[in-house]
């Protein structure tokens, strides 16, 4: 089973045991239990040299109130029971602070499509304390071609020049390859391309060819 980056995943919750026992700092999580109990979700990840091979690796970030860390698992495909794409920012909107709201709608107008990763997508998944003073709206946007993406980045701007936050995200090209919104804006000749399977420098002219 192959995931790409950022794609919200359900497990079987009666592989919730396994995954606990294999970890045992998992076990000083007292809350740990209920993520299995109430459905919720974890997100697909970047294979590590360490994980098993021909697992499904998956992670989880854990809200502030529950330490904030971020834990890796690997799974088996079988007790894999929904993946799903990030959320629509859309209908995130309603759990964001109400001092990004009316930043969030101007993006949304922009482009009604955008997902939302980050602590904000999880807040809305779980409806567990993520968001903090100091996070940032992290934002996916399926861009076609060369020409939309100038047009994107151009109309983001200003609206990130008088957010209250700041806006991160990335132009995912039809091939997969994401590009930091901030870098493609930059004009650079050549630009780090996010994949599945890893990073790389590649000219900003085959991004979308």
């Amino acid at each position: 089973m192959h995931l790409d980056r950022h794609q919200i995943v359900h497990i079987d919750p009666a592989a919730w045991p396994a995954l606990v026992d294999a970890q045992p700092n998992l076990k000083a999580i007292s809350t740990i239990e209920e993520w299995a109990i109430l459905g919720r979700p974890l997100i697909a990840r970047r294979r590590l040299c360490s994980d098993v091979a021909g697992k499904v690796p998956l992670g989880l970030p854990l809200p502030p109130s529950m330490g904030k860390q971020r834990l890796a698992f690997t799974v088996a495909s079988e007790v894999v029971t929904s993946t799903s794409l990030p959320p629509l920012l859309a209908d995130a909107i309603p759990f964001a602070p109400v001092a990004w709201r009316s930043t969030l709608a101007a993006l949304v107008a922009v482009e009604p499509d955008v997902r939302c990763f980050g602590s904000l997508a999880w807040e809305y998944l779980t409806n567990l304390p993520y968001v903090s003073a100091t996070s940032d709206v992290d934002l996916l946007w399926q861009v076609l071609t060369t020409r939309d993406a100038d047009a994107l980045v151009a109309a983001i701007a200003p609206i990130e020049a008088s957010a209250p936050m700041g806006i991160d995200g990335e132009l995912v090209a039809p091939s997969g390859l994401a590009i930091q919104w901030r870098e493609w804006a930059s004009g650079a000749s050549d630009v780090l391309a996010k994949a599945r399977d890893g990073n790389q420098i590649i000219p900003r002219q085959s991004v979308f060819a």
